[in-house]
């Protein structure tokens, strides 16, 4: 082999990542072993370079190694994974909860092909500059979008702070493309939304969802660094104008960072365990509620329902077992996900890429299992259910038009003045029927009896069977 040869193969993370496998305090034999696997691999990554029927240059050799890497990983479970600098960069991005852009949610028509603005996020600069819900971006600064990936279309559009971007936008109803030139700014992603914003000021929602009784509706779409601050000023803020009840919506919420799943649990208990983890390499590691860090409580005053379904997971899943088991709350809709384990972050080259790893598994206070092992049944502990007799069974049709009411619900035309959003059309022509949400309207039906029952009592949960605890 030559020593080119070699310098690439040693350079690349695979190596390093298996390099670190060697320990000096282990018997000669098994570090021989280590030994021999790595020979294996660069072995294998040689005999490629020089005889694969087309030479690859290094960006094919690197993207060749991650491969590698990844379909390892995968084997172990689906949530371990390598992330290259830019696949760490993104990720980084994600959990802060922030990042420098527009501020606009887009996808590909799926009829079209084209790139598509879903909505604009108010007081962003695309809200601000004009960008409507609905526009065909046809360019960025120039750049044609024909046939552009979405993940690269996000790459140009994101960029630092007070860079000028340029978008051509085709608007609904118009054939004329327009330039529209703005600034960018920081982001703030919002994992803490409501079902409606308010009419005369979309940057802000309307949290009371049945104003008689005065429930409040919260919706949590992922966890990240800011989903704790910013669910605590909405509670705040909720018990200063007397909210008697609350839903906290957490389906299609697929989790994100485990603290922010333990300050939320916390901030509705004033002691017992919230979660607890065990890993191979590492000690048991117990999280538990503390009495300073209650804010919604006593539990009487503010009874509380939970909406999960099958996309429900990790995070997700610790708010919603522990409140369940603490019987702080009654969880309504369907069985969960069941994603109990922890991945930690193995930072490598530098902290310009990393290994996103399960180290560990969680467990419920009740000390039950929530992860879903790849033969499980459905008889099989796992997960998290709904109390008994508050599950809300959809089928797949239901579920769509459920993803579709919401987004509808969600998207925000533009700046003041923009064209009023069109009704939705049956494939007759007429205006479709407003769907009707069955897992939130049975909340709302279970808050009201708490709310009216005389005398305040606490909120009466059902026994969750010993057997039948998800």
């Amino acid at each position: 082999m030559s020593r080119w040869n070699l310098a690439w193969l040693i350079g690349i993370p695979c190596v390093a990542m298996l390099g670190l496998t060697l320990s000096y305090s282990a018997p000669p034999r098994e570090k021989d072993k280590d030994y021999e696997m790595v020979r294996l691999l660069v072995d294998v990554l040689d005999e490629v370079d020089r005889n694969y029927v087309r030479e690859l240059d290094p960006d094919a050799k690197r993207k060749l190694v991650e491969d590698m890497i990844n379909g390892g990983l995968d084997h172990l479970d689906p949530h371990s994974s390598f992330m290259n600098p830019k696949e760490y960069k993104a990720f980084n991005t994600q959990s802060k909860g922030k990042f420098g852009g527009i501020g606009i949610q887009i996808s590909t028509d799926r009829g079209s092909g084209q790139l598509q603005v879903i909505s604009p996020m108010p007081g962003t600069p695309a809200y601000k500059a004009g960008i409507r819900a609905g526009d065909i971006i046809t360019k960025i600064d120039g750049k044609a979008t024909d046939n552009l990936r979405l993940s690269d279309a996000v790459e140009l559009i994101q960029g630092d702070k007070g860079q000028k971007i340029t978008l051509t936008v085709i608007h609904e109803g118009s054939k004329e493309a327009v330039d529209i030139e703005m600034a960018r700014d920081i982001i703030d992603v919002q994992t803490v939304m409501g079902d409606l914003r308010m009419p005369d000021n979309p940057e802000e929602w309307d949290w009371i969802i049945d104003k008689e009784n005065k429930i409040a509706y919260i919706r949590l779409i992922a966890f990240n660094e800011n989903t704790t601050a910013d669910l605590k000023r909405t509670l705040d803020q909720l018990k200063k104008d007397g909210v008697k009840g609350i839903v906290l919506d957490l389906r299609h919420n697929p989790g994100g960072l485990l603290q922010s799943a333990v300050e939320i649990s916390n901030l509705f208990l004033t002691e017992g365990r919230i979660v607890s983890t065990k890993g191979r390499n590492q000690k048991e590691r117990i999280y538990d509620a503390s009495a300073d860090k209650g804010l919604m409580v006593p539990a009487k005053d503010y009874p509380l329902v939970i909406l999960v379904n099958k996309f429900s997971a990790s995070a997700s899943e610790i708010v919603s077992a522990c409140l369940q088991d603490h019987k702080r709350a009654v969880i309504i809709g369907e069985r969960s996900y069941g994603k109990g384990s922890v991945q930690n972050i193995l930072k490598l080259e530098n902290d310009n890429s990393a290994v996103k790893l399960t180290t560990a598994s969680y467990w419920r206070p009740s000390g039950k299992n929530i992860h879903r092992f790849p033969d499980a049944k459905d008889t099989d502990e796992w997960g998290v259910k709904p109390t008994p007799g508050f599950e809300v069974p959809l089928k797949d049709e239901e579920r769509v038009d459920y993803l579709v009411y919401r987004r509808d619900r969600d998207i925000v035309q533009g700046k003041p003045g923009s064209p009023p959003v069109k009704p939705k059309l049956d494939k007759n022509g007429k205006e479709k029927k407003e769907f009707v949400d069955r897992v939130l309207e049975k909340a709302k039906e279970y808050l009201r009896g708490e709310i009216n029952k005389a005398g305040a009592q606490a909120p009466t949960i059902p026994e969750i069977p010993e057997a039948a605890n998800g």
